[in-house]
């Protein structure tokens, strides 16, 4: 799952992609969030497959997991 998500800086300006396309994680992440099943995101964009989305939800939550949370002082 890892190699479908790929950076290139001559892409989306480096945004986290489905490899071979232009669209982005963060799209997908809209995608599902507006509602979306998965099967409707597959339906609209029938060169993504299932494992492009997973790998997605996979990503993202790889990046939340070493997020940072700073809190500040009153």
């Amino acid at each position: 799952m890892e190699t479908r998500i790929i950076l290139n800086q001559k892409i989306l300006r480096g945004k986290p992609i489905v490899k071979g396309t232009r669209i982005s994680v963060e799209f997908i992440l809209q995608l599902l969030a507006s509602g979306m099943a998965v099967p409707e995101v597959l339906s609209e964009y029938p060169h993504l497959k299932k494992e492009d989305v997973l790998a997605a939800i996979d990503y993202a939550a790889k990046a939340l997991k070493h997020e940072e949370i700073l809190l500040l002082g009153k």
